[in-house]
């Protein structure tokens, strides 16, 4: 008899198991099943607002997400490697990097990173005091230039422009980070910095109120020149000239995007879901900072340097967008 009443018992939770199941996926939404963690950057930058507003969106929408703060790009590559997180904000750069195993993720190659969408440019500024006979990247050959921190984004993307510029084995380096390669301009201890932000960067700006500054050109044959070469993540940009003081002409350089990307390992319904809720209520998203303005359904995929999650991709294909080669899963 009590034999009897365990397998009743076993089929039982089997069912319920089995409708618990349909039920959290009726209608393409896995939802309340796993919480998703969205990995995002530092509390003073954009990573961490916007990432905390799309968790947010998320969970009013039946997908169970929460933000948290992190060291950025870098890190939260990693955290989608170990599983740590499912979703991240990152720069362009970092995820080609991570998912080919290059420069700082030699050895660590991160294969299930997944694009969702790119979001908005974060651009490269070789920044000069308005006052200084700097007119090109050219004129840096001699000069000491603040590169970024040691095994940053910011360095590498120094380095490949520079190299491009036919310069960098005749600058005298500097490794220091945005501020106090802000700083050291200022005081002319160097006499140009590479800072990769979104512009106006606010430390720059902050200079720039008593020491006025220009941004170097970058000219269509470096662009070009680094797509050649496989640095297909930059894009376009064009800084207008008042945005910073000194600055009296628009300013053409090239920009990584921010991007959001997920695990290889999210189910493809939930990433669809993602995605169109991300872009149902991109309008909310654009509140959350001046940057986000740039968030669109339009430039979705400019400067995407990952395939595509197949449940992005089936997305934008149900929009009628047509997907490289490069990017489909």
């Amino acid at each position: 008899m009590k034999k009897v009443m365990s397998i009743g018992l076993v089929a039982v939770l089997v069912f319920a198991v089995v409708i618990a199941g349909c039920i959290g996926s009726e209608g393409g939404q896995t939802t309340q099943t796993q919480e998703i963690t969205i990995y995002t950057g530092g509390t003073s930058g954009v990573y961490f607002p916007l990432g905390s507003k799309y968790a947010e969106i998320l969970s009013k929408n039946g997908v169970n997400a929460k933000a948290v703060t992190s060291g950025a790009s870098v890190a939260n590559a990693k955290a989608i490697g170990d599983g740590t997180a499912q979703a991240a904000i990152m720069q362009n750069d970092v995820a080609y990097y991570a998912y080919h195993g290059l420069y700082m993720f030699e050895g660590n190659k991160i294969e299930k990173l997944r694009g969702v969408a790119a979001l908005y440019p974060e651009t490269v500024q070789f920044v000069v005091r308005a006052d200084s006979d700097i007119k090109s990247l050219q004129d840096l050959a001699g000069k000491k230039v603040a590169i970024g921190a040691p095994g940053s984004g910011t360095a590498v993307a120094a380095e490949q422009i520079l190299k491009a510029a036919g310069v960098w084995d005749s600058i005298q380096k500097v490794n220091q980070a945005f501020s106090e390669a802000s700083q050291s301009l200022k005081l002319g201890q160097v006499d140009a910095a590479v800072i990769v932000s979104g512009a106006p960067t606010p430390a720059v700006n902050q200079i720039a109120v008593q020491t006025p500054v220009r941004i170097l050109p970058i000219p269509d044959d470096i662009l070009n020149k680094l797509k050649d070469e496989g640095y297909i993540f930059y894009v376009r940009q064009v800084l207008p000239k008042d945005t910073y003081n000194g600055m009296t002409e628009d300013t053409p350089t090239v920009a990584v995007k921010a991007v959001l990307v997920v695990s290889a390992d999210l189910p493809e319904d939930v990433v669809y879901q993602m995605t169109k809720i991300l872009f149902d209520n991109v309008a909310e998203l654009q509140k959350v900072h001046a940057k986000t303005q740039y968030i669109s359904l339009e430039t979705a995929l400019d400067g995407m340097s990952i395939p595509l999650h197949p449940g992005a991709a089936k997305y934008y294909e149900e929009k009628g967008m047509t997907i490289p080669s490069e990017l489909k899963p």
